[in-house]
């Protein structure tokens, strides 16, 4: 069997019960921000699966970054989510870390063929339709899930900013 490369960690997700106390948390005791909002689901996110099937869920979104490292609250909203799963297995905490990719498909096919199938994705959510994040079935080897990412050429601009001034 293939092994699957992972040659750098370019974000940690955190699952969260309320987005704006940990986004304040993270801000007023550590001093990381600023936190750019988004809510994750339809129209932003156009195509959605889950276990390979289409889908649909939402969930609130802040982004900042500590270092070169981007940290990721996430707080799920609707749908059968591997956020969800992840909170009634473990409750709130880590869930994931990601890893940037240029070639969705390919890096999606060499986990295939390592053997590591996807459980969860969404694609579109940049302004040209591009941007492309999937969620690999690591759980089991290393006891976190891995999240292939393909960030769009441009973003979206944010619903909002915290701080709004810093």
């Amino acid at each position: 069997m293939k092994k699957f490369p992972v040659k750098e960690i370019a974000q940690i997700c955190i699952i969260v019960p309320d987005i704006e106390e940990s986004v304040r948390n993270f801000h007023e005791k550590f001093g990381v921000g600023p936190w750019h909002f988004y809510t994750y689901g339809k129209p932003l996110v156009k195509r959605m699966t889950r276990d390979g099937q289409p889908t649909e869920y939402r969930m609130k979104v802040a982004l900042s970054n500590i270092g070169s490292m981007r940290i990721e609250l996430i707080e799920p909203l609707e749908g059968d989510t591997v956020y969800r799963e992840f909170v009634e297995k473990h409750g709130y905490g880590i869930h994931h870390l990601g890893i940037l990719t240029e070639n969705m498909q390919e890096s999606l096919s060499q986990a295939k063929e390592a053997g590591i199938a996807m459980t969860m994705d969404g694609a579109g959510f940049g302004p040209d339709d591009d941007g492309h994040y999937a969620y690999l079935d690591t759980e089991p080897l290393i006891q976190t899930t891995l999240e292939l990412i393909e960030r769009p050429k441009r973003r979206n601009p944010p619903e909002r900013i915290y701080p709004e001034t810093e």
